[in-house]
């Protein structure tokens, strides 16, 4: 059994740590708990380990966020992945900052990196697991918060949150996406 799992972020120094850099910064820290090491191969520096039996490959796109559907339509195919053996790793602003959703399929709710995987690998029906970023930022401002740096109460806070998250990632590709829903969901 193999799975994709693709965390969505954008690449630079200046968006490192980032709110909207959550799916990277998460599954970077998989790859360290892995021993795992990065490298830069077709629109996304890739790795992979094994886990329970099954090779889980870790993607995060260069693409920027925004064409990040080209990376994992690449990246499905390439590996020959099925799009129900595939997770993308998003910041939610509409979940409360360290609240964690898997969902099997949804709407890109005004978040451009999931729109472009819709477009480019035929739809909404592929899962996710959203991470909540909160929604502290005055109207209009929201682009501002997104690419903004964690507070430090944040920042102490995201160790818990993405090694809840890792949890979540290994259970889907080890007991399925109904039962890392049911045990997991916040």
């Amino acid at each position: 059994m193999k799975y994709l799992i693709i965390g969505l972020g954008n690449i630079g120094p200046e968006y490192e740590l980032t709110r909207h850099n959550i799916g990277f910064l998460t599954i970077d820290r998989l790859a360290d708990k892995e021993s795992c090491t990065w490298t830069s191969d077709r629109l996304a520096f890739k790795t992979e380990f094994k886990h329970k039996g099954r090779t889980i490959h870790l993607i995060k796109p260069t693409t920027y966020m925004n064409l990040s559907g080209k990376a994992v339509n690449y990246w499905m195919k390439t590996l020959q992945i099925p799009k129900e053996n595939i997770l993308v790793v998003v910041d939610d602003v509409a979940i409360p900052f360290e609240k964690l959703r898997m969902k099997p399929k949804g709407s890109a709710a005004g978040h451009n990196g999931l729109k472009n995987i819709e477009e480019l690998t035929g739809g909404q029906n592929y899962p996710r697991l959203r991470m909540g970023i909160g929604d502290d930022f005055p109207k209009g401002r929201q682009v501002d918060f997104v690419l903004g740096r964690f507070t430090q109460n944040e920042f102490d806070a995201l160790p818990a949150m993405m090694d809840k998250a890792i949890e979540m990632i290994l259970a889907f590709c080890t007991i399925g996406i109904e039962r890392t829903m049911n045990q997991f969901n916040d």
